[in-house]
């Protein structure tokens, strides 16, 4: 298996036309809007190789607390239906992650 491509770009966001810079702390790659929390379908099964033909808009649909205290997001594509695991980022807006895990 080749191994997972740690990516940290910026980005328009293609849900709610925010300009997403890359990550600055809390994080060491970009895989979501910070400020709606959707995500795209880009990946296949090697997070960051940017190769799905998908392109799917990836909906936040819950937000699930690890042991350990972080938090986890789970994406669904729109398009597909495929649903991703993604960790949050230091600069994501906390009241709507927190929204999604029920905890609002």
């Amino acid at each position: 298996m080749t191994k997972f491509i740690a990516r940290n770009e910026g980005f328009i966001c293609e849900h709610c036309g925010k300009t997403v810079e890359a990550i600055k702390y809390g994080g060491s790659y970009r895989n979501h809007c910070p400020f709606c929390l959707w995500s795209k379908h880009v990946d296949t099964d090697i997070p960051g190789d940017r190769a799905n033909k998908c392109l799917g808009l990836m909906r936040p649909i819950s937000a699930i607390t690890r042991r350990t205290g972080e938090y986890v997001l789970t994406h669904k594509c729109e398009k597909c239906g495929f649903e991703r695991y993604n960790r949050i980022a230091g600069d994501d807006d906390f009241e709507m992650v927190v929204g999604l895990s029920g905890g609002a």
